[in-house]
């Protein structure tokens, strides 16, 4: 690609990362401060300067989240970068926009290192929880009381919605709306269903609990078997890989060779 066009290119790529980096920071910092604030309390740092002053948020938090570069649509940018070089004359200006794009909707597509550790945290805790949420009534305790109790008792993030479902059943939520923190936990589907029947029939629930707890138990030890199983399979195939093609050098084309030279 010669440098009458290469340089444009480039030059114009940047600006339109530049451009929606500025256009996306406030929105995002926007939505994270009202999602971190309490209903009906502005969040820090939303109170702007009297009209004419022409300033918005000067807050220590907001000057970290502005400089905090949004790593996804940078690799993406250079992404598109990298299509306009690869690619010669026109077809890569035109191809680098989409593939720009493309890029950015599959890393965002890729689950965070702490969502998954937050995700299987909760998946382990899940069973301990229906167990002392079994325990709890056992003792007599109502169900929002057992839940509180159980977020008490529990460390991690599972204790967290645990402690979000009490205070909703404590201000009278119904079990649909109560139960919902737990509907993203992998697993809490069938404690929401317990629930659900508990409260429909009348039924005990902390015997429903500790079936569930260990079948749980039980999902979790038979999943454990097949991951090691696959990774047996997988250990497999780089040896695969590297001693077939070795093989192949090494014990069949001579013999090919030799047989087509007496042949011929």
């Amino acid at each position: 690609m010669s440098r009458t066009v290469l340089v444009p290119a480039c030059l114009a790529m940047v600006a339109l990362l530049v451009v929606a980096f500025l256009a996306g920071r406030r929105p995002l910092r926007r939505l994270r401060a009202l999602g971190a604030a309490p209903p009906g309390v502005r969040p820090a740092g939303a109170t702007h300067r009297q009209a004419g002053s022409g300033a918005g948020d000067d807050t220590p938090e907001a000057a970290r989240s502005w400089r905090r570069p949004d790593a996804i649509r940078l690799a993406a940018g250079l992404g598109g970068l990298a299509v306009v070089v690869v690619l010669d004359g026109w077809p890569g200006l035109l191809a680098a926009g989409p593939a720009a794009l493309l890029l950015d909707r599959l890393l965002r597509r890729i689950e965070p290192p702490a969502v998954r550790r937050r995700r299987l945290r909760e998946a382990a805790d899940l069973p301990l929880a229906a167990d002392l949420l079994a325990a709890a009534m056992r003792a007599g305790a109502p169900v929002d009381r057992s839940v509180l109790a159980v977020a008490e008792a529990l460390d991690g993030p599972l204790a967290d919605r645990l402690a979000r479902v009490g205070r909703l059943l404590r201000l009278g939520g119904g079990p649909d709306e109560a139960w919902e923190p737990l509907a993203s936990v992998p697993g809490a589907e069938r404690l929401t269903a317990a629930v659900l029947r508990s409260s429909n029939s009348g039924a005990a629930l902390a015997g429903a609990l500790t079936r569930l707890a260990d079948d749980l138990r039980a999902d979790r030890s038979t999943a454990a078997e097949a991951a090691a199983r696959r990774a047996g399979v997988l250990i497999v195939l780089p040896l695969g890989l590297c001693f077939l093609p070795a093989f192949i050098l090494a014990g069949l084309v001579p013999v090919v060779v030799a047989v087509l030279g007496d042949v011929l």
